[in-house]
């Protein structure tokens, strides 16, 4: 079994979002899917995927605090700043984290560890709907 779909992610502000559930609902074959791969691939230059903790709202301020720290916003000596002073510290973020994740599926569902979601780290003020391209190759049960 192959699947690919376009998701379109609501927007967010900036900052760390768990989009597990969202992921999930968008793709229903997820379901038939008894083992196999899913692969997103975020399609922007100025937001992240990453998986990390569920459970707890604080780790996800905490990462915007971090990142914040390492590629602050108005630095001086930045080139690349015609889009707002947010776009390439947002570039910086995007690519220290990545823009693509393979997280295996197992009898149906995301097989994430039990205090594992996945992040949309969002690195623009007003970044926009974001589109996520999900790939999924399995086996049908």
């Amino acid at each position: 079994m192959w699947q690919q779909t376009l998701i379109t992610l609501r927007p967010r502000p900036r900052g760390f979002h768990l989009i597990t559930d969202e992921l999930q609902a968008a793709l229903p074959e997820l379901r038939r899917c008894e083992v196999g791969l899913l692969h997103l691939w975020l399609r922007h230059t100025s937001a992240s995927l990453t998986v990390n903790e569920n459970a707890d709202g604080a780790v996800r301020r905490d990462f915007e605090r971090f990142f914040d720290r390492l590629a602050p916003q108005g630095e001086q000596g930045y080139e690349h700043d015609y889009e707002g002073p947010d776009d390439l510290p947002a570039h910086f973020k995007a690519s220290l984290l990545g823009c693509q994740l393979s997280v295996p599926v197992t009898a149906g569902r995301l097989a994430l560890g039990t205090w594992q979601g996945i992040y949309l780290g969002e690195h623009r003020e007003q970044g926009g709907a974001r589109q996520l391209l999900a790939t999924l190759h399995g086996m049908q049960s």
